[in-house]
């Protein structure tokens, strides 16, 4: 440091040039007397700056220092130039060539000359920059190398493929036998992959538990798939050889080079986490090639998803409810309807039931959307009622609301809310062997019922439809779904059984709905099995309230 105090401001400046090519880090003096700052070089290329060498500190830092970081930056100066500090070590974030924020860690030291601050010198380095070597795994490649290898000028790369290999269910390990087992065993894991590549593959690892192999030599798919089995062979001596402490398996995702049509990193990973989900989610130790047209099935699904999530935040724009008419055959009378949630989107157009529905309950989205559903299925039912007395609604329920929140209370006070009495309402659930066997959904049924609110058991005749489930779980309507309908029109066996079913519930007190009548020849047909509602494209395919009022309702008066 005594040395550095003899030293003229150009010849630190010199010192700075001299060590900037031998490292990776940002050199830099600021001289506190002439204000003036000289950073190395190379920092041009990263930050905003307006050289990397100019006057007026205060002026010139507000181009490249992010805003909120600028005033704790000068205060901090302010004292090192007073003298009140020695040291200056403060994490903030200047800005890159694009505007975006990047974490820095600048420290300095203050060379003082007869008690006088002179310069503040030291090294600024970002703490967010990614590690070039991966510790533990051991692997020198890791993923700061990859991205140097794909984020190239070229658009394309070499005939061959990629795979990415991810350790199952990983996280069991680290909670069992603990984080420092986990990272050895990483590195393994490392270890046994490279044992499986020739000279001119190369292994990097990207994140977590997951490795990228990649092969630019020409190798094709079902070489790919080749090394994957060897390395899973390998890994399964791994855990032999480790007495059996930790079993585990590896899922692989194999992504052609072909496939590859925008040769950046982060396009990279997307498309090869892809497969290697793919594998996971078809039940793991197993590998998938990447298919085009199912990651653009998986990319709209996406879309659909955000355009739900958008719906919603906009007061549900684009979903309505539909109305399919119920009646009773004997008498031809218009018992209900049965409500039916349809979502129409700007750029996807009208969107199926089948595609939305799965969406929203394993997003949870079905839980603000079923509310909504619910108060406009109840609100449609009372203006119906105002006209038909006797009308009645049945609505749909998700067994994820029944999981997730507290349906019933919300069934009870909205009928409340809106001036219909339980029995006008019918809950149509389809998890009848979830019900069976879970305390939640059965003390749900039990509040339900004893409050008046009807309940029917929808897809009777699929799934898990048995009998005893009549018995134990009582509800008040059995549905037979359209599939079942269809095999007894069509199949005197499937008849026979479908009239003894239907004797059998009705000795039970119990009422049916046959669903999917679609003519009047089948209508003429199923009347002979005395169903107490009929409900199909016979009498009318589900519409909107405007429709369903014109149709049906000032029909019925």
């Amino acid at each position: 440091m005594n040395m550095m105090k003899k030293l003229s401001m150009d010849q630190l400046c010199e010192v700075i040039d001299l060590f900037r090519p031998c490292m990776d880090d940002y050199l830099y003096i600021f001289d506190i007397t002439k204000d003036y700052f000289y950073i190395s070089s190379n920092a041009m290329d990263r930050f905003a700056l307006p050289a990397n060498c100019f006057y007026d500190v205060t002026t010139n830092f507000k181009q490249f220092v992010y805003g909120e970081d600028y005033d704790p930056l000068m205060e901090d100066l302010q004292q090192i130039a007073s003298g009140h500090k020695l040291e200056h070590n403060l994490v903030y974030r200047w800005l890159n060539p694009d505007g975006k924020p990047v974490w820095i860690n600048c420290r300095g030291q203050l060379i003082t000359r007869e008690d006088t601050p002179c310069y503040l010198i030291g090294c600024i380095n970002e703490i967010g920059r990614i590690q070039k070597a991966d510790n533990v795994s051991g692997l020198l490649m890791s993923s700061s190398n990859l991205i140097k290898l794909l984020d190239t000028d070229s658009d394309w790369l070499p005939e061959g493929y990629l795979l990415r290999i991810g350790i199952d269910d990983f996280k069991e390990v680290n909670e069992h036998l603990g984080i420092e087992y986990g990272d050895m065993l990483l590195g393994k894991v490392a270890s046994a992959i490279q044992a499986c590549l020739s000279d001119d593959q190369m292994v990097f690892r990207i994140v977590s538990d997951e490795f990228l192999v990649t092969d630019l030599t020409g190798g094709t798919i079902e070489d790919g798939i080749s090394l994957y089995k060897r390395i899973r062979q390998k890994i399964d001596e791994l855990i032999a050889d480790n007495h059996y402490e930790a079993v585990f398996t590896i899922s692989g995702g194999i992504l052609s080079t072909q496939d590859i049509t925008e040769l950046k990193y982060s396009s990279v990973m997307k498309l090869s986490e892809f497969a290697l989900s793919l594998a996971k989610r078809r039940g793991k130790n197993m590998c998938c090639v990447y298919n085009a047209e199912d990651y653009q099935s998986f990319r709209k699904r996406l879309d659909l998803t955000r355009s739900l999530r958008r719906a919603i935040n906009n007061n549900f724009d684009g979903f309505e409810m539909y109305y399919q008419p119920i009646f009773e055959p004997k008498s031809n009378h218009l018992h209900g309807a049965e409500a039916l949630m349809r979502f129409k989107d700007e750029e996807l157009g009208m969107v199926s039931p089948v595609e939305f529905i799965p969406i929203l309950e394993e997003t949870g989205l079905i839980i603000p959307v079923g509310h909504w559903a619910l108060h406009q299925s109840l609100s449609a039912c009372k203006k119906f009622q105002d006209m038909v007395p006797d009308f009645h609604m049945n609505i749909n329920l998700s067994y994820v609301q029944v999981q997730k929140c507290d349906i019933s209370h919300e069934i009870l006070s909205a009928v409340i809310e809106h001036g219909l009495r339980p029995t006008d309402v019918v809950i149509e659930l389809t998890e009848s062997g979830s019900l069976e066997s879970n305390p939640r959904l059965s003390k749900f049924w039990e509040k339900l019922t004893h409050r008046g609110v009807h309940l029917a058991l929808d897809d009777f005749g699929t799934g898990y439809s048995n009998f005893h489930y009549l018995y134990d779980l009582k509800p008040d309507i059995i549905k037979i779904d359209r599939s079942f309908t269809s095999k007894a029109l069509q199949n005197e066996y499937e008849y026979n059984l479908l009239s003894l079913m239907s004797d059998m519930v009705r000795s039970m007190q119990l009422q049916i709905c046959v669903e999917g009548i679609e003519t009047q020849e089948e209508l003429t047909r199923i009347q002979q099995i005395s169903p107490t509602y009929i409900q199909g494209y016979f009498y009318g395919r589900p519409c909107p309230y405007g429709e369903f009022v014109q149709k049906y309702i000032q029909q019925a008066v």
